[in-house]
């Protein structure tokens, strides 16, 4: 009797290669490991597509589907990750698609998504009323589905301890896949395996911070913020300078309440928070491009004393100005 788990990927026409490739690497990764050990295999792979046979990922390559999802008998997988990619779109609009997860929810153990794929998942219903992550990029259209909590900073959802997201999760953008897969090895076959497969992938067990260190705050479009246009392009140029609520007003030409109503409606929030976010966007950019020391970067970004920018690094990203110069930058600053 085959006692391996199935680990099954759904697979489309422009699929992101790794949001298949490197979850299943983790599954073979660990098979390997147990091997060594005279455990034998813990995974069985599989593939599913709309059709058997070779499916175009986004990168050009092709993948080779083992079954059809259609004839799969659900009960037989264990876990039935999917993924993202360009060709998501055509996918959420897959009924016959969303009509097979729905039945094969109830027989499946675990059934996450990669990156994007949560948008698929989410247009199934399945996710409702649950906390949920994709890639950043995506945050806007998964808020789009009003009965979701939307995290826009964990790498994955996935809690064993919880039997709801130990059954039903989402991950965050691209590699966030693999970092789910080593928790999901890690609560099947313990923590000393999962930990000897990330030491062969040479990566994290777990990583340290979300992946908001990742993404870049982006400016709203002057269309949707017509009374603050002018004081939002300003406010860049002039970090290291007075940016008090008083001073925004005065710039601004409004009174500091009626500004701080304006942010709350146009933007969602206050103008304090959103100076403080375009600092750490300013210092995040001259960290990554190796352009001043850190105590540099907290003067010219407005924070004064490094122990500020500190402080703020571990707020929003959870690292050091210095961790985070050594992870993203092209030379490391101590100064």
């Amino acid at each position: 009797m085959d006692t391996r788990k199935c680990i099954a990927a759904l697979i489309y026409p422009d699929f992101m290669s790794l949001d298949v490739v490197g979850p299943l690497q983790v599954f073979a990764s660990a098979n390997v490991e147990r091997n060594r050990q005279g455990l034998g295999d813990a995974y069985r792979l599989l593939l599913l597509s709309e059709h058997t046979g070779p499916v175009n990922s986004s990168a050009g390559m092709r993948l080779l589907a083992d079954a059809s999802w259609a004839d799969c008998d659900p009960s037989t997988l264990d876990t039935l990750l999917i993924p993202g990619g360009a060709g998501e779109t055509l996918q959420c609009e897959n009924q016959a698609l969303l009509a097979w997860l729905c039945r094969a929810e109830p027989q499946i153990r675990r059934l996450g998504s990669v990156c994007s794929g949560a948008l698929i998942l989410a247009r199934t219903g399945l996710l409702d009323g649950q906390r949920v992550t994709t890639h950043w990029a995506d945050m806007d259209s998964l808020r789009e589905h009003a009965h979701l909590q939307v995290d826009a900073d964990c790498l994955h959802t996935y809690d064993p301890g919880d039997s709801r997201t130990a059954h039903l999760f989402t991950s965050a953008g691209v590699t966030a896949g693999i970092d789910l897969a080593l928790a999901l090895v890690e609560a099947d076959l313990g923590r000393s395996m999962a930990l000897a497969v990330a030491r062969r992938l040479v990566m994290f067990l777990r990583r340290p911070g979300g992946q908001a260190q990742f993404s870049a705050l982006l400016a709203p479009e002057p269309s949707r913020t017509p009374r603050l246009a002018e004081l939002l392009a300003w406010i860049p140029c002039n970090l290291g300078g007075d940016l008090s609520l008083e001073a925004l007003a005065e710039q601004a030409r409004l009174t500091p309440r009626t500004l701080s109503r304006v942010f709350a409606k146009e933007l969602g929030t206050g103008p304090a928070r959103y100076v403080e976010r375009i600092r750490l966007e300013a210092a995040r950019a001259l960290l990554q491009d190796a352009q001043a020391s850190i105590s540099t970067v907290a003067r010219l970004t407005g924070f004064g004393h490094p122990e500020n920018l500190r402080r703020v690094f571990h707020k929003h990203l959870s690292v050091s100005p210095l961790e985070y110069a050594e992870r993203f930058g092209r030379e490391t600053h101590h100064a």
